[in-house]
C-alpha cells in the first residue's frame, strides 16, 4: 500500500470516527430525555413522537450521513495526501535524476519554509556539493592523466631517438631517462599521498608543528643554499592531533614551495608557529614575484603553477605541493589560507585545532 493510500485511509477513518462519535452523542445524550411511552394527544389528529419514533426516523438519516462522511473523507483525504506528498515526489524525481548521473538538477521547492522546504533545500545543497566534487575529481583525473602521460611520452621519444642514432651517448640517455622516471615516481607518490589525505586513512597522534618545521628546514637547507635563499624558523610549541607523516609532509611541501618559488638571489623564507587559545597556526612566508589575487586564489588547486614556475627546473615540482598541503589540512579539520605578500611573494597560513579541548597548559 502506498503512502498516499495510507494517509487517505487515515484521514477517512478520522472523519468517520468523528462523525460516528457525533451521531452517538446525539443518540445517547439527547434522545434519552425523550420518554419511550405513548404520549396522550392534546388535540385531535395531533402526533407526538416518543423515543422509538425518533430513533426510527434518525437511523436512516444517520446511515446516509455516515456514507457521505466515508466518501468525503476518502476523496478529501486522497486530495490532501497528494498535496502533502507532492514535495516528496519532487525530491524523489531529483534523486532519480541524480542516480542517473544528472547532478545539475535542483528541486527549488517554492512556498513557505516548513519541514519539506528544509528537506528540499538540504537536498539541493547536497547536490551542489556533489556536483562540485565530481567536477573537481574529473578535472583532477584529466590533469593527472596529462601529467603522467608527459614523462612516458618523453621516455618513449628518448628511446626512439636512441634506437635510430647509432652514435648515441648511452650515459646521457640513462641520466635523462632516470630524471624522467624520477619525475613520474614523484608524481605517482604525490597522487597516492593526496588520495590518502582525502580518505583520512591515518592514525592520529599528538604532533608538535614547531619540531616538524625545524626538521623540514633542516632537510631542505641544501636546496635553499643552492638557490641562495635564507631560512628563518621559530615560534611557539604548536601541538595538534593528526598523522605525523602527513603533517611533516604538509610542512615540507610549504617550505619547499617557498624556497623554489622565490627570488633568483637573496630571497628569504620565514617559518613561524603560533599557539592561540582557539587553535594553532603555521605561517610560511617567502619573498618572490608579485602575485595577482586571482592567481593566488587557485594556487592550491591540483596542477596549478604560478607565473614563476617552469618545467625546466629540476626542483619546480609537479603542481601538487599546495594541493597536497590543503588536502592534508582539511583532513585534519583545519584550514589553509593563501594571501599575496606585500612587496612580492606568498603568505601561507595553516590553522589546526588543539589536540585536546580546553585552555592551553
Amino acid at each position: 500500500m502506498s503512502a498516499r493510500m495510507k494517509l487517505t485511509l487515515s484521514y477517512a477513518l478520522v472523519v468517520v470516527l468523528a462523525g460516528a462519535a457525533l451521531l452517538t452523542a446525539v443518540g445517547l445524550f439527547l434522545l434519552r430525555y425523550v420518554p419511550d411511552v405513548q404520549i396522550p394527544q392534546m388535540l385531535p389528529g395531533e402526533f407526538i413522537p416518543n423515543r422509538s419514533d425518533l430513533l426510527r426516523a434518525f437511523a436512516p438519516v444517520a446511515v446516509k450521513v455516515m456514507l457521505l462522511l466515508v466518501v468525503c473523507g476518502f476523496v478529501g483525504g486522497w486530495i490532501l495526501a497528494g498535496r502533502m506528498l507532492a514535495p516528496l515526489a519532487r525530491i524523489g524525481d531529483a534523486a532519480t535524476l541524480a542516480a542517473q548521473g544528472s547532478l545539475s538538477h535542483r528541486i527549488a521547492l517554492p512556498g513557505p519554509r516548513d519541514e519539506f522546504r528544509d528537506l528540499a533545500d538540504v537536498f539541493d545543497s547536497m547536490l551542489e556539493q556533489l556536483e562540485a566534487h565530481v567536477a573537481e575529481q574529473q578535472r583532477f583525473a584529466a590533469n593527472a592523466s596529462h601529467e603522467l602521460r608527459t614523462p612516458l611520452a618523453i621516455s618513449q621519444a628518448l628511446l626512439e631517438v636512441a634506437r635510430s642514432d647509432p652514435g648515441r651517448d648511452v650515459d646521457a640517455l640513462i641520466d635523462r631517462l632516470q630524471e624522467v622516471n624520477t619525475r613520474a615516481i614523484d608524481l605517482t607518490e604525490a597522487l597516492l599521498l593526496l588520495s590518502r589525505a582525502d580518505g583520512r586513512a591515518f592514525v592520529r597522534e599528538v604532533v608538535d608543528l614547531s619540531l616538524s618545521s625545524e626538521e623540514a628546514v633542516e632537510t631542505l637547507a641544501p636546496l635553499a643554499d643552492r638557490r641562495r635563499v635564507s631560512l628563518d624558523v621559530g615560534g611557539d610549541a604548536a601541538r595538534t592531533l593528526g598523522s605525523p607523516a602527513l603533517l611533516q609532509q604538509l610542512v615540507t611541501n610549504l617550505v619547499h614551495n617557498a624556497i623554489v618559488h622565490n627570488l633568483a638571489e637573496g630571497g628569504t623564507v620565514t617559518v613561524r608557529t603560533y599557539a592561540r587559545p582557539e587553535a594553532i597556526a603555521l605561517v610560511v612566508e617567502n619573498t618572490g614575484a608579485v602575485l595577482p589575487p586571482h592567481l593566488v586564489a587557485i594556487l592550491a588547486e591540483p596542477f596549478q603553477r604560478g607565473a614563476s614556475r617552469t618545467r625546466g627546473d629540476d626542483h619546480a615540482g609537479i603542481g601538487l605541493g599546495l594541493a597536497i598541503a590543503q588536502r592534508i589540512t582539511e583532513a585534519h579539520d583545519g584550514s589553509l589560507h593563501l594571501t599575496p605578500r606585500v612587496g612580492g611573494g606568498l603568505n601561507v597560513t595553516v590553522w589546526l585545532p588543539h589536540p585536546y579541548p580546553g585552555p592551553l597548559v
